[in-house]
């Protein structure tokens, strides 16, 4: 296991830890004095650690963990207050940059929530491509309760669960608990808190076996696809699977099938 620190102007300790393990990169947010609030910073090195990631021909999937008893508790109220609308502009802009960095860059990324994850941190979890939870994490958009309605959560949380359930989670605050959230499409599954990693870090590896050109144009295409009408979905992913077609993984994947071995992968 290698790991890389990154350096954080706002603490003695990092806002993110970096670890790669082969095909497998594991950030792990680490502010847990802090709940792992999303302040400025650790958003902005967040993002920028996704967009290395992203040109990475050797990371294959992306882990989202968190340290401590919280996932993350979203933006940090300290730094929230008194700011003139520009600089609130800058924050939520930023906050919508590391969220569509998540689902622009090619390798999968899969949440790890471990504990709690409210507003902007639940925005998170819905976010990543897939997510996997610990049997006590619970979930929560709770800013009417403080007079900032969870608004840009609320695009994620929407897409991932629906209308009715997210106005509820937005108009009461309740939290919800990782068996609802799983129900609901909100995470892809619990499982018991001591098996988390083990379980994260082997679907991870059973993503990291499929073709890193196949996995990005996959992942870029459901989410070109998604909010399109049935009719001009169909039109994109006839054109997206007859251009994979030609890709040299593509041949490469069928001939194996067919041949009954193990494809060799080039990402081309």
């Amino acid at each position: 296991m290698v790991m890389v620190r990154q350096d954080s102007p706002e603490s003695a300790q990092q806002n993110i830890i970096i670890e790669s393990d082969g095909p497998l990169v594991r950030v792990t947010l680490n502010r847990p004095e802090r709940r792992n609030a999303l302040s400025l910073s650790l958003m902005t090195e967040l993002t920028a650690a996704l967009r290395s990631v992203a040109g990475s021909r050797d990371a294959r999937v992306v882990i989202l963990a968190a340290s401590g008893p919280v996932f993350s508790s979203g933006h940090d109220l300290r730094e929230m207050r008194g700011l003139a609308i520009a600089e609130y502009r800058q924050l939520f802009e930023t906050c919508v940059d590391l969220m569509t960095t998540i689902q622009q860059i090619p390798q999968p990324v899969i949440a790890e929530v471990q504990g709690m994850a409210t507003a902007a941190g639940c925005q998170l979890v819905a976010t990543c491509d897939l997510a996997l939870a610990a049997d006590e994490a619970s979930f929560a958009t709770p800013g009417v309760r403080i007079g900032l309605f969870c608004s840009t959560p609320m695009v994620a949380l929407s897409r991932a669960i629906g209308r009715k359930r997210t106005l509820e989670m937005l108009m009461t605050g309740r939290p919800i608990d990782a068996r609802t959230a799983a129900d609901w499409g909100l995470i892809n599954r619990t499982v018991p808190a001591v098996s988390l990693r083990e379980e994260t870090e082997s679907l991870a590896r059973q993503l990291a076996a499929a073709s890193p050109l196949t996995m990005g144009i996959g992942k870029q295409a459901f989410y070109a696809q998604i909010d399109l009408d049935q009719t001009r979905a169909y039109a994109y992913t006839r054109e997206v699977m007859s251009l994979n077609a030609l890709a040299s993984d593509a041949r490469e994947g069928i001939s194996a099938f067919l041949e009954k071995r193990t494809p060799c992968w080039t990402g081309e």
